[in-house]
């Protein structure tokens, strides 16, 4: 269960996510090197995003989820980098004026605003062509089966196209000029925000080894986390620091997005959130302390202000 007051002292959640940031900045830096030739600025554009602050929480994820069933970060490093650069062409797709319009992102201007919306647009189209030639390079390390990179490549084509990421997306535009129930917007969240989250475990238990239980109490997780993420990240839009978030709240309610907060209310919303947190710890109570670092970054959405 979850205290009401969570005690993070046992885990030092914020120094562990600084070193995988860290680390994965690294990664990230070798695979999309500084820009050079005539395609220079989509390179830049693209690199632009992939490196405006973002949390990692991605390839966070899928490094963890290997580790906990026995592999290591260095067998699922290009994988893990390959899902964020796929939750980066989304971000830059999503701020488009066709979308969201959105001018800030993570207190910076947006891809469209700097480089232009064509360039936008093959920025990320560039990042999410330049993800799956990532994870099929994964075929260089031995101590993977090639079978399991075929695997891996559709589970993130399910995830990031009309069956996940992309059809959660459609719903969303769609939504926004009809009145739905909860059981859409959840569907809706599922696909949009929580395919992506889950795959990101799925791939890094299938990658490190892990067992057909273990892949599956991961997933679990994934789900259960993809949904309390968003559900907090509804709840910020109505009660979150513009400082802290690098862009205005209350974007959700301007543009008539349907949320939690906006069909059930604030505290009900926070319930199904803490719900669903409590859900994914119970995913993975089977795991030892390797799985700790999965238990604080789930409980730490219950306290996030960004």
């Amino acid at each position: 269960m979850i205290d009401d007051e969570i005690d993070m002292k046992e885990f030092d959640l914020k120094a562990f996510l600084a070193a995988r940031k860290e680390h994965i900045d690294q990664a990230l830096e070798e695979y999309l090197p500084a820009p050079v030739g005539l395609e220079k600025s989509v390179i830049e554009a693209a690199r632009y995003s992939l490196f405006a602050g973002g949390k990692r929480l991605r390839p966070i994820l899928c490094i963890q989820a290997a580790e906990v069933v026995g592999g290591t970060a260095d067998m699922v490093m290009p994988v893990a980098c390959a899902m964020e650069m796929i939750h980066t062409y989304s971000l830059i797709h999503d701020d488009l004026p066709a979308m969201d319009n959105d001018d800030f992102r993570r207190g910076q201007p947006t891809n469209h605003k700097v480089f232009g919306e064509a360039i936008a647009i093959l920025a990320g189209d560039a990042l999410l062509t330049e993800a799956f030639g990532l994870i099929a390079a994964t075929q260089k390390d031995e101590r993977v089966p090639p079978q399991k990179i075929l695997q891996a490549i559709g589970i993130v084509t399910k995830a990031s196209g009309y069956r996940g990421m992309i059809g959660g997306q459609v719903i969303d535009l769609e939504c926004e000029t009809r009145e739905v129930d909860l059981a859409t917007v959840e569907y809706m969240h599922i696909h949009k925000t929580g395919a992506i989250l889950s795959a990101c475990l799925e791939l890094g238990a299938l990658l490190g080894g892990g067992s057909t239980a273990e892949v599956a109490a991961l997933v679990k997780y994934g789900q259960h986390f993809g949904l309390a993420f968003q559900i907090t990240d509804d709840l910020l839009d109505v009660e979150g620091d513009a400082a802290l978030m690098g862009k205005q709240p209350g974007s959700d309610l301007a543009k008539n997005k349907k949320t939690y907060p906006a069909l059930l209310g604030l505290a009900k919303s926070r319930e199904s959130a803490k719900a669903h947190v409590e859900a994914a710890l119970t995913a993975v109570s089977a795991f030892e302390e390797g799985a700790e670092p999965l238990r604080a970054i789930a409980r730490y959405l219950l306290v996030r202000k960004a």
